[in-house]
Order: C-alpha cells, then sequence, then structure tokens
C-alpha cells in the first residue's frame, strides 16, 4: 500500500526548460517563415492555433507577412481595440473570428496596399489645360 513510484528525470531542470525553449523557438521561426511565404495565412494561424503560436504575441505573428510593420500592426489593432501584446492563445473566439474576418477583408498584394491609405486628392497632370486643372481639384 505504501507503494511509491519515482520517476527519474531526464535531467537538470533548467536542461529540459532550455531545450523545450529551442523547441518553441524553432517551431515559430518555422511558421514565421511560412506565413512570409504565402504557405499559411495569419488568419488560418489564428484561427486554429497551433501549439507554436499559443503563447506567440499577436503583433509578432501579424509582422511576419509580407509588407507588415509595426505601424500597419498597431493602426490595425487600434479598429479592434487589442493590445499588440495580446498573445494567440488568449484570445477568445469571437476576437479569433473578428481578427480572422478583418484579415481576410485586408488586400494583400502590393498594387492593393495602395488602396488601404488612399490619397486625399488627384493632382491632374500638366498637360491638361489650366481651366480644366482648377475645375479637377476643386472637385
Amino acid at each position: 500500500m505504501n507503494a511509491t513510484a519515482t520517476v527519474a528525470p531526464a535531467g537538470p531542470q533548467y536542461m529540459r526548460a532550455l531545450e523545450r525553449a529551442n523547441k518553441v523557438r524553432l517551431a515559430r521561426a518555422d511558421l514565421k517563415r511560412r506565413v512570409a511565404l504565402g504557405e499559411i495565412g495569419v488568419a488560418t494561424v489564428i484561427l486554429d492555433c497551433p501549439w507554436e503560436a499559443h503563447s506567440m504575441a499577436v503583433a509578432d505573428l501579424l509582422m511576419s507577412q509580407r509588407r507588415w510593420g509595426q505601424t500597419r500592426c498597431r493602426k490595425f489593432l487600434a479598429q479592434i481595440a487589442m493590445s499588440e501584446k495580446k498573445t494567440v492563445g488568449s484570445m477568445t473566439d469571437r476576437q479569433r473570428r473578428t481578427l480572422a474576418a478583418m484579415l481576410t477583408a485586408v488586400p494583400q498584394g502590393r498594387d492593393q496596399a495602395a488602396e488601404l491609405d488612399p490619397p486625399l486628392y488627384q493632382v491632374p497632370p500638366r498637360n491638361i489645360p489650366l481651366e480644366r486643372r482648377a475645375m479637377a481639384l476643386s472637385q
């Protein structure tokens, strides 16, 4: 009745922690690389939440996409009042669905990226007569 089972540790605790940290770091680097190459979408990662992304910050995941820097990420997350430091694993289902829907609505191509920040007005070309240029600017 007093039988106790002891499991011999595989090594010191700090070595096991270092091994796990390296495993997570390499898996995250692979995930970021696949996102950057377009093999997997960020919306898919957010909805599925694989183990390597569970404790990853949302901003890190968003910035692993092409043409997504800190400013674009901050502006994007400000639309839904979400912190950049929020982890993917701590998001609610509603937050996941909202973020995934917003990501699929954002244009991803180089030509379409200009649609995010349209110019305030279009300056007409110089070869148009002056009176027509003035009319175009007033519109």
